[in-house]
């Protein structure tokens, strides 16, 4: 049986992993983007925009519409 999560709990799990490459790495770019994904004490992310966003995502992982495959684009 397959285990189901709410959408804010794969968001925590999402910014968990994204927490670890910063951790790993030091990226500004992941930095800022950690930024605007964390909560205000509404719950809301200090960036609006960013939850719009996952919940796309989220609905075309549902969908079956993220093509998971590795592709590396030709030169």
């Amino acid at each position: 049986m397959e285990e189901k999560i709410t959408t804010k709990e794969a968001y925590a799990a999402m910014y968990a992993y994204l927490k670890m490459l910063y951790d790993m790495t030091g990226s500004d770019d992941l930095g800022v983007f950690l930024g605007s994904m964390s909560l205000l004490e509404d719950g809301t992310p200090s960036d609006p925009g960013v939850w719009d966003d996952w919940l796309e995502a989220v609905e075309q992982a549902r969908l079956g519409q993220v093509d998971l495959s590795l592709a590396i684009p030709d030169e």
